[in-house]
């Protein structure tokens, strides 16, 4: 049985290409003001970030990578080159032996606290000061209705 391809309509495909260069345009360009400015990498603010809001900021280290939509081994990796840096330390799981959490420590909240003013002013000024409103809140309704779908997609 063959499947028919759904192919996109020019406007359908004018609306992802548009959607694909901001996204790819406001990441990189965020992420090279985040290092240029707070020598922080776009990969260790997203971790901090994650942990910095997160309870007691720890959190299983597959949670992580899920949230951030890394795969393990990257994780894994990205975390030890943190813990050497002194801003993030591992703890294992006393009730699962397999389980680790990666916890915040006082160096990776200095950090984060220093860069997030920086990184805010940049959002406004790369992005939320070209749209209005009403244009924010359509953004936010179409991604939260995306994101659920894919989580819905992604749970056992």
């Amino acid at each position: 049985m063959e499947e028919t391809v759904r192919w996109l309509t020019p406007e359908e495909q004018h609306a992802w290409r548009s959607f694909i260069r901001l996204h790819d345009r406001l990441w990189g360009r965020l992420a090279r003001r985040l290092q240029a400015e707070s020598h922080v990498s776009s990969a260790d603010f997203a971790v901090l970030v994650e942990l910095s809001e997160a309870p007691d900021g720890r959190r299983r280290i597959l949670e992580l990578a899920r949230v951030l939509e890394w795969e393990k081994s990257r994780m894994s990796h990205h975390i030890a080159r943190m813990v050497k840096r002194g801003l993030v330390v591992r703890d294992e799981c006393p009730d699962d032996g397999r389980g680790a959490f990666v916890v915040i420590t006082d160096a990776g909240r200095e950090m984060i606290e220093a860069a997030a003013p920086r990184h805010v002013e940049t959002v406004r000024e790369l992005f939320l000061d070209h749209v209005t409103p009403a244009e924010l809140r359509t953004l936010a309704r179409i991604s939260e209705r995306v994101v659920e779908k894919l989580e819905a997609e992604e749970a056992p």
